[in-house]
C-alpha cells in the first residue's frame, strides 16, 4: 500500500485575496470624482465589461477591486460587489501570497482524524483534494474508493461518487486519486486510478449521471485551465497530456502531450513518475517530477522543462526535495509543495535555486509527526493552506497568520 501510492497526485487550485484584503494595497486614484459627477452608466460599464468576459470564457482581466473603488468613492451607489457571484464564475482563482507569509504550523483537522475507516465521519489514506469557493473540501478518499465532500467545521462528510464497494462499472471507483470541480457542468472530474481512467459524476441532486471521459489511461493527476482544457500525467507513460472537451455531447477528444513523452529519464525532456500537476494562466504546466526527486516546470509549446524546485544534478546541503507532491503556484511565481517523505511543504520563491520550509511536519522533539505522508494540498481564497495528511487519515488546514 505504502508503494503502490507513494505519490500519488493532487494538482492544485489556484486563487485570489479578496477584495477587501487587496483595498490597501490599491494605489489613490489621481482623479477623486465628486460625489455630484458619479454616473450610473460608469458602474453599469465596469459590471458589464465584467460580465462580457465570463461570457467569453476567459480570464477576467478586470479587477475585481476595481469594482469596489467605484463603489467607494461613488457613494451614492452604495455598491457592494457579491464576490460569490464571481468566484463561481471562474475556474480558477488567482491566489496572491505576500512574499513574506507564515502559516500556523498547528494545523486544525478539516476532515477524518477518527482513525482509518469507512464510516463518514473517517478517510482511510486518501490523496488527493479540491477546495471550493465555500471552503468545502472534496477529497479522493482513495481506499474507500470514493469521493467524500466535507462542508465547513461539518463534523462528518457526505459521500458524493463511488463509496459502495470497489469496482469497474460507471457507478463505481477503484482507488481515485485525484479529484476537480468543474463549474461548466456542475460536475466532479475523477482520476479513477484503478480503473485506468478518467470518468466524470453530476453533481446535481436530480440526476445520477456517469460517464467515462478518457479510457485506458494511467492517470494520477489532474488539473484545469481557464479554457476548459483538462490535463492528466500520466505515471506510466511519464507523460502529461492536454484534452480538449469537445462541443459534441461534451466528450473529451485526443489528448495533446505537453510534457514529458520521451521515455524514462532525468532528462530535461524526460519524466519519471509525473505525479501531481498545476497549470497557471498561460497554459504552463508545472509537474511533480516524483522519481526524479524535482518539480518541472513546461512553458507552452516547449519540447523540454525547466527545473524549478529540487535536484538539479548538483548536490547541496540545502533543502531539496525527496518525494514531491501536491503543487501550487501563486502569482508571484512562487511554488508550493509537499515533500511527502520528509513530512513537510516548502515554498520555493521565483527563480529561487533553494527553497523553505513553511510547514514543519514534525514536533519540536523531531521524532512524532505533525504530518505523516501528506500528499495533495490546496489553498483557499483567504490564503490558508490544506493538506492531505495520508497517514494520519485526515486533511489539515494551516491558518495564514
Amino acid at each position: 500500500m505504502e508503494n503502490d501510492f507513494a505519490g500519488v497526485t493532487r494538482p492544485i487550485e489556484e486563487e485570489e485575496s479578496t477584495a477587501k484584503e487587496r483595498l490597501p494595497s490599491v494605489a489613490p486614484r489621481r482623479h477623486v470624482w465628486p460625489y455630484t459627477e458619479c454616473q450610473e452608466a460608469l458602474v453599469s460599464s465596469y459590471f458589464g465589461r465584467l460580465s462580457n468576459e465570463m461570457l467569453v470564457k476567459i480570464f477576467c482581466s478586470l479587477p475585481v477591486y476595481d469594482l469596489i473603488n467605484v463603489g467607494l468613492i461613488c457613494r451614492r451607489f452604495k455598491m457592494v460587489a457579491d464576490l460569490e457571484d464571481v468566484w463561481k464564475h471562474r475556474r480558477r482563482i488567482m491566489l496572491n501570497i505576500p512574499a513574506n507569509a507564515e502559516w500556523a504550523q498547528q494545523g486544525v483537522t478539516v476532515a477524518g482524524d477518527h482513525g482509518d475507516g469507512n464510516d463518514d465521519n473517517q478517510l482511510s489514506f486518501p490523496i488527493g483534494l479540491f477546495v471550493d469557493d465555500d471552503q468545502t473540501v472534496v477529497i479522493a478518499d482513495t481506499w474507500n474508493h470514493r469521493i467524500i465532500q466535507w462542508k465547513k467545521d461539518a463534523k462528518s462528510g457526505q459521500v458524493v461518487a463511488g463509496g459502495k464497494r470497489l469496482g469497474s462499472e460507471l457507478n463505481l471507483l477503484y482507488c481515485p486519486t485525484d479529484v476537480l470541480i468543474d463549474k461548466e457542468t456542475d460536475s466532479l472530474i475523477i482520476c479513477d486510478h484503478g480503473n485506468n481512467r478518467v470518468v466524470r459524476w453530476s453533481r446535481r441532486s436530480d440526476t445520477t449521471q456517469e460517464d467515462i471521459l478518457v479510457d485506458n489511461i494511467n492517470c494520477h493527476g489532474l488539473a484545469m485551465d481557464d479554457q476548459r482544457y483538462l490535463y492528466i500525467s500520466n505515471h506510466v507513460k511519464n507523460e502529461v497530456r492536454r484534452y480538449r472537451i469537445g462541443d459534441q455531447n461534451d466528450t473529451l477528444v485526443a489528448g495533446t502531450l505537453v510534457a514529458g513523452g520521451d521515455g524514462l529519464g532525468n532528462d530535461l525532456n524526460k519524466l519519471d513518475k509525473p505525479t501531481y500537476i498545476f497549470v497557471d494562466r498561460q497554459q504552463t504546466v508545472y509537474v511533480s517530477d516524483s522519481g526524479n526527486k524535482r518539480v518541472m516546470k513546461w512553458t507552452k509549446g516547449a519540447e523540454k522543462g525547466i527545473v524549478v524546485a529540487g535536484y538539479q544534478g548538483i548536490k547541496t546541503d540545502v533543502p531539496q526535495l525527496e518525494n514531491p507532491c501536491g503543487l501550487f503556484v501563486d502569482t508571484l511565481g512562487a511554488l508550493y509543495v509537499v515533500d511527502s517523505y520528509m513530512n513537510r511543504v516548502m515554498r520555493w520563491p521565483k527563480g529561487a535555486t533553494q527553497g523553505t520550509v513553511i510547514v514543519n511536519g514534525y514536533y519540536a522533539n523531531g521524532r512524532e509527526y505533525k504530518l505523516n505522508k501528506p500528499m495533495g494540498l490546496s489553498f483557499d481564497r483567504h490564503g490558508n493552506l490544506y493538506v492531505v495528511d495520508r497517514n494520519n487519515f485526515r486533511v489539515q488546514r494551516f491558518s495564514l497568520y
